[in-house]
């Protein structure tokens, strides 16, 4: 699907947008689509300590209550099993005691939407793949392809991978089509860098590998443009995105296998 900035709604529409799926725990508060107050903490995921305070401060600081939200919007994973968890669970409340609609979005989307963003906007086709840190030389990750004209269009679907695999198998494609200007790892890049960036850039197609932290801002402007579709998430069935299962259930379902 391509996306392009969202058109400006009929009347101006508010939304709470969260995430906490990696250590930073970012929160926003946008009006028709334009980030009005934003924030991150990074509070080395104890996010649960922080959630409720953060948003009302934001309401607060854009003068508004709780019936002035239209969307919550949050995003829904992967990333931390607890953080992604944590934000869900916080969107599903916020959302029934609102009755406010609740649209969720991918954490990894909207780390690599903000981080385009923030960008200069290069000309040419730009792969944009976000990382996350899934440990043991995995990243959870995908792949979206941006370009300075405002497009805007998902490659992969979130999923983990070996990192050193991943960034030789996007080189290899990249000289193949060679139709790619860049080739940008955003996100998590400094645990990963060594394995991102370090071998042969096949074809020629520069590679990048950013640091970036989430912002919400991005959570809230994919929020807009499922909404603007008419699009929302049923708030009793939504759940986690966690790409995988965590360590702990793994473990005990592996044990289980063997009994």
């Amino acid at each position: 699907m391509t996306y392009k900035s969202a058109a400006p709604a009929s009347s101006p529409v508010t939304v709470l947008a969260f995430d906490s799926s990696t250590a930073v725990f970012a929160a926003a508060v946008l009006r028709n689509g334009a980030v009005e107050a934003s924030s991150q903490l990074f509070t080395e995921r104890n996010h649960s300590v922080h959630v409720v305070a953060e948003m009302k401060r934001l309401l607060e600081q854009c003068g508004l209550k709780p019936e002035n939200v239209d969307v919550v919007a949050v995003g829904q994973g992967p990333g931390s099993y607890t953080g992604v968890r944590i934000a869900v669970t916080a969107g599903k409340t916020l959302a029934w005691t609102w009755n406010k609609p609740l649209i969720g979005v991918s954490s990894l989307e909207a780390l690599a939407l903000g981080a385009w963003q923030s960008s200069d906007k290069p000309g040419g086709k730009v792969w944009v793949v976000p990382v996350m840190d899934a440990r043991r030389g995995q990243v959870y990750t995908s792949r979206y392809t941006a370009d300075s004209a405002g497009h805007w269009q998902t490659l992969d679907a979130d999923e983990i991978r070996m990192a050193a695999e991943w960034a030789l198998l996007l080189r290899n494609e990249a000289a193949t089509l060679g139709d790619v200007s860049e080739i940008w790892f955003v996100g998590d890049t400094t645990v990963h860098e060594l394995a991102l960036v370090s071998t042969d850039t096949a074809g020629g197609v520069p590679v990048r590998a950013i640091p970036f932290a989430m912002e919400a801002g991005a959570v809230g402007s994919l929020a807009m443009l499922r909404h603007g579709r008419g699009e929302k998430d049923d708030v009793h069935t939504f759940v986690p995105n966690y790409t995988q299962l965590a360590e702990a259930e793994a473990k005990l379902q592996a044990a289980a296998r063997r009994e």
